[in-house]
């Protein structure tokens, strides 16, 4: 299986008193793994969304948390499409501790969007842009892709 994937190093502002890192950004993290995703394969939608003609709303989000993370941790969020349907998109993501060269599955979290348009003061469904869908085709896990 193909995964995109996002690395990143935990700093103190992601952690709370106690130390370990705040559960609300597993879910920040799952937004900037796609963020990138989309800027190393497909540009052309961020131009659509800075433009205002596309939206991408987030309409689910979960994660499961399996260990802590504290500051400095680093990490693999490794990104793939679970489904691709209508106007939905549906991704997985895997929470990979790697330190000192160790694979440890820290948490796993899924999210899905919906393809929107601007219309004035409105947001109307559209179909997934097929640049979008060409871009995550190759990250497909298992799952419908329409």
């Amino acid at each position: 299986m193909r995964t995109f994937n996002y690395y990143h190093t935990v700093g103190f502002e992601e952690t709370n008193v106690v130390g370990n890192v705040y559960y609300v950004n597993h879910l920040r993290w799952q937004g900037r793994c796609r963020e990138m995703f989309l800027r190393e394969n497909a540009p052309d939608i961020l131009r659509q969304i800075t433009d205002e003609a596309l939206v991408l709303a987030t309409v689910r989000v979960s994660c499961e948390y399996f260990s802590e993370l504290m500051a400095f941790d680093e990490l693999t969020i490794r990104m793939s499409l679970k489904t691709m349907l209508q106007n939905r998109v549906a991704f997985e993501f895997e929470y990979i501790r790697t330190n000192y060269g160790n694979n440890e599955l820290i948490a796993r979290g899924d999210q899905e969007i919906a393809c929107m348009a601007r219309n004035g003061t409105t947001t109307d469904p559209i179909l997934i842009p097929e640049t979008l869908k060409q871009a995550l085709a190759p990250y497909a896990n298992h799952g419908q892709l329409g």
